[in-house]
């Protein structure tokens, strides 16, 4: 049970960064759905903005209950929430409400839920719970093997139910993994490989395997002494090559049309920009056009005007740039980065292995939901439709996001009674 000495050990700088945030967010919603002349009453529970409210008063009642709770129970039950949002993924499959064309949704009356967002947190814990009982860095390949099982089975549930921006989030756990003892040779290669991926869209293949030819043939003349480093290069080489020769495949075959066109369009944005590339283009000019001030609260032209599909949702973000011009939106780049900050500062200080893995797990998803959230706005990454944390409109994600941020909290309130492992 919570009490005054719980109380006192909270982070109240993290809480009023969230808090800060939340506000900024329902202020964006009401200003993206507000309609001049019209009474837009802040409790009119048709409107949208209205609705977010509720969100967000509910959400108080679930820190509440987080804080009420032993801050035992999240990693004793770790993997038992795991298994019920599994079983809520697979529920959704059999018997779940398509939205937007994804099979993402149960609803019950006039409520829906979205399990795709409870997944994550649910992740974070079970990895977190694993790789506790493991009292030295990840090393073995069965380690890893379950550890990727963890975070496969959710990533295939969700992606049957044709939710592929939710599906990518789970990818950013590996930097979690990192942190843990994951070589860095493994991001080193993946990162490689996506530069190489891009590359591959933009410049003649012909000219990228002579690239690969000249680097592997200077490699292996500068350590021709060294077997073992001319083996690796030319497998690298090989990996190369491979991996030039299957985009094509992989675009044409792997991804659907529209998945396609997003590729394309981040590629080339002005290659149709009426057409695939019209979100893009207008949520640029909406940016754009707030300047360094922004044409102030309530005066947002293109956010208003139906240009931006999903303009409270998904580009939520185009109401802060209209709107609040350069300035608001450095505001809020920087409370959230700030966010980041500090949670990775306290996920540092804590001493249990537990609570380190699961706030490394926190700021690592907030952390891509918001550089790839933002980057779609101004053309930066692929269009893939995820929340922005805090700010979007939606029930699930502001439930989802508050759940994980406030157990991380939780746990940081009793680092002092939790066991060093």
């Amino acid at each position: 049970m919570a009490n005054n000495r719980d109380i006192s050990k909270i982070d109240w700088i993290t809480i009023l960064l969230y808090f800060t945030l939340v506000a900024f967010g329902w202020v964006s919603i009401y200003a993206t759905l507000y309609i001049p002349g019209e009474a837009n009453e802040i409790f009119d529970f048709e409107k949208l903005y209205s609705k977010q409210l509720m969100w967000i008063l509910t959400s108080v009642l679930i820190i509440i209950s987080i804080n009420i709770i032993d801050f035992r129970f999240y990693e004793t039950f770790s993997y038992l929430i795991y298994g019920i949002v599994i079983f809520l993924l697979l529920f959704v499959l059999v018997a779940g409400t398509k939205v937007a064309g994804s099979l993402s949704w149960i609803s019950i009356g006039g409520f829906r839920l979205q399990p795709a967002e409870f997944a994550k947190f649910s992740v974070a814990l079970a990895l977190a719970k694993y790789m506790s009982q493991k009292n030295k860095p990840l090393k073995s390949l069965n380690e890893y093997l379950i550890i990727g099982a963890l975070i496969i089975l959710p990533i295939i549930l969700i992606l049957l139910q044709g939710d592929t921006g939710s599906a990518l989030v789970f990818v950013v756990f590996v930097l979690v993994l990192y942190r843990e003892g994951l070589s860095p040779a493994i991001l080193i290669i993946g990162v490689l490989s996506i530069f190489l991926f891009i590359l591959t869209l933009v410049v003649d293949k012909m000219f990228i395997f002579i690239g690969i030819g000249v680097i592997v043939s200077v490699v292996i003349f500068l350590f021709r002494k060294y077997k073992s480093t001319i083996y690796i290069t030319l497998f690298a080489g090989v990996f190369a090559i491979g991996l030039v020769f299957s985009v094509d495949f992989l675009i044409n075959n792997a991804l659907k049309p529209h998945q396609q066109n997003r590729i394309k369009i981040l590629i080339n944005p002005d290659s149709d920009p009426m057409g695939a590339g019209y979100q893009v283009t207008q949520a640029k000019i909406a940016i754009g056009s707030g300047g360094f001030l922004g044409k102030g609260f309530l005066n947002g032209t293109q956010t208003k005007g139906d240009f931006i599909p999903d303009n409270h949702t998904d580009n939520i973000f185009c109401t802060i740039g209209e709107e609040f011009g350069f300035v608001g939106s450095f505001i809020f780049i920087s409370l959230f980065i700030a966010l980041l900050v500090r949670i990775i500062t306290l996920a540092e200080q804590q001493k249990s292995k537990f609570s380190r893995v699961y706030g490394y797990s926190v700021a690592s998803v907030l952390f891509f939901h918001f550089l790839i959230n933002v980057g779609m706005t101004i053309g930066f990454a692929p269009v893939i439709g995820i929340p922005l944390p805090y700010i979007s409109y939606g029930g699930s994600a502001l439930w989802s996001f508050t759940i994980m941020l406030f157990i991380f909290l939780k746990l940081d309130a009793h680092k002092d009674q939790i066991l060093t492992r």
